[in-house]
């Protein structure tokens, strides 16, 4: 009765249900739009939630010619006027931080704190933008010519298309398209088909700002779709940047769809982050930040903690600590009070969960805790599991891979550092990596240019919950992009150098002389 008396007020709240979306308006009509239908359903019970029209071909190119036109409009307007307008985004998000934070548990199924945690991010980036607005700052460069002045300064690019994955459903979009608009671009946004109803939530509540500041509806555009939408996106040239957040196998085709029409791309892609806990480490904040890493949003973080690497001489210790943990984790209801860990994300996902161990038992592994598919009247209709540390290798072909689920790969080390940062580095992915020590000389090794092979490495603190300050994402097959803060902007924008001739002459450079007769 809770879930289904939320979900009631969520959905009339933002007009939820069974209306239909209209892409190329932003508007809701009482038609159908022709497209294929999408089920949408909670992994909390399985309950039917909406039932959503999918982009047309036509739906598509009424979206970009839509975009294309406000691109026109709001590349006018100074950067701190869009500034402003995103800080209104971020008050209407202050508004419906709640009902918003209930919907993500609603469809995705992490835990209520969590959705809470995810719009306040949303937020977090819209105060960064606006204060963003007024940096936008190229460099001077001193001219080997006299009388001549050199400059950088950037350009919106245009279109930007976002493709965001089910497990942040409304915060990488922003972390995107916040940055992207104080820039001066227009985006087009396709949501995971798993998640779309926070999409169209966020698409209401942005629209709102627009229509109070008569601007144009297509700067923020969503389109709702399944594979075919987001190749649409990869393969258009009107879209300057297509950044996409997913598995790596999703990363490699839109990558190579783009660079095919010399497009650019963002990646931020999988991760098989680790924690190393060395010799010299506090053992209890090492671990609650493990848990936390391995758990939270139930292992669908890319950031999650997927492997554990301990020394030698703290491994039995760790290992009695985790198994106790885990063996008291709460599970259930991501909407109740006191739930650690909600479902995962459906069906499909519980079955690669499966998978998984199973084919950590033929390698070898050991399951220690956890593993159950959890059934009963507590969990019917729902996707939930029993958190698992299980003892593995680092070169098991399981734990190789990404596995989108709450499994903790347990490994020891002995010696020096450098000998668990190895073990560490031996994957393919590089997205977040810690590592839990007092000793600052095992720190700045870790930090080094031989040290961590990631994009995010941390001391003392874990593998998730980056902070929009910095710049996020990672190496190898994680793609290389970077999202939010720093200097990330710049990938939102054309470079372009200027050069200035305040003189009568027109000398060459490099000293070259090409004399003719006029």
């Amino acid at each position: 009765m809770l879930l289904q008396n939320t979900i009631k007020e969520v959905f009339e709240l933002f007009g939820l249900g069974s209306q239909v979306w209209s892409y190329s308006s932003g508007t809701r009509v009482g038609v159908s739009l022709g497209g294929n239908k999408l089920a949408v359903h909670t992994p909390i019970d399985g309950s039917f939630l909406s039932e959503i029209p999918t982009v047309t071909v036509e739906d598509y190119q009424a979206l970009v010619k839509q975009a294309s036109e406000a691109f026109v409009v709001w590349r006018s307007i100074p950067a701190p006027k869009r500034g402003e307008i995103v800080r209104q985004i971020g008050d209407k998000l202050r508004h419906y931080k709640e009902p918003l934070g209930k919907l993500v548990s609603i469809e995705m199924g992490k835990i209520y704190q969590e959705g809470l945690g995810e719009v306040q991010e949303m937020i977090d980036i819209c105060d960064y933008a606006v204060g963003l607005s007024r940096q936008l700052y190229g460099i001077t460069t001193h001219s080997e010519r006299p009388e001549h002045r050199m400059y950088d300064q950037y350009h919106p690019l245009g279109i930007v298309g976002v493709i965001s994955a089910f497990n942040f459903p409304v915060a990488v979009w922003s972390w995107n398209a916040m940055i992207a608009a104080v820039c001066g671009n227009v985006c087009i946004w396709k949501p995971s088909e798993k998640t779309p109803l926070c999409a169209i939530a966020v698409q209401k509540i942005v629209s709102e700002v627009l229509k109070e500041n008569n601007l144009p509806e297509g700067i923020f555009n969503v389109m709702i779709g399944e594979r075919n939408a987001g190749e649409w996106l990869s393969d258009d040239k009107n879209v300057a940047l297509v950044s996409a957040t997913g598995s790596t196998r999703m990363g490699k085709a839109v990558g190579q769809r783009v660079a095919a029409r010399m497009g650019k791309s963002l990646l931020e892609l999988g991760g098989n982050n680790a924690i190393i806990i060395t010799e010299n480490a506090n053992v209890e904040m090492a671990l609650r930040a493990t848990v936390f890493g391995a758990v939270g949003t139930c292992g669908q973080r890319c950031t999650s903690t997927r492997r554990l690497i301990v020394h030698e001489s703290l491994y039995e210790k760790v290992k009695q600590m985790l198994v106790k943990a885990y063996s008291s984790l709460p599970i259930g209801n991501p909407l109740e009070g006191g739930v650690l860990v909600g479902p995962l994300i459906d069906n499909l996902a519980v079955t690669q969960f499966k998978n998984a161990l199973e084919s950590l038992q033929k390698e070898g592994g050991t399951v220690l805790v956890g593993g159950a598919i959890l059934e009963g009247e507590k969990y019917e209709g729902g996707c939930y599991v029993t958190p698992v540390v299980a003892e593995a290798q680092n070169h098991y072909s399981i734990v190789q891979e990404e596995t989108f689920a709450p499994i903790l790969y347990l490994m020891r080390y002995s010696g020096g550092v450098e000998n668990a940062i190895t073990i560490q580095n031996a994957v393919k992915q590089g997205l977040s990596s810690s590592i839990f020590t007092q000793n600052l000389l095992e720190a700045e090794q870790f930090l080094s240019a031989w040290g961590s092979d990631c994009g995010i490495a941390n001391v003392n603190i874990g593998t998730s919950g980056a902070e929009i300050g910095g710049a996020f994402g990672g190496e190898k097959e994680t793609g290389g992009g970077r999202e939010s803060g720093s200097d990330s902007w710049k990938a939102y924008m054309r470079r372009q150098t200027n050069t200035i001739n305040y003189s009568t002459q027109l000398p060459l450079a490099q000293g070259i002389q090409f004399d003719i007769s006029l």
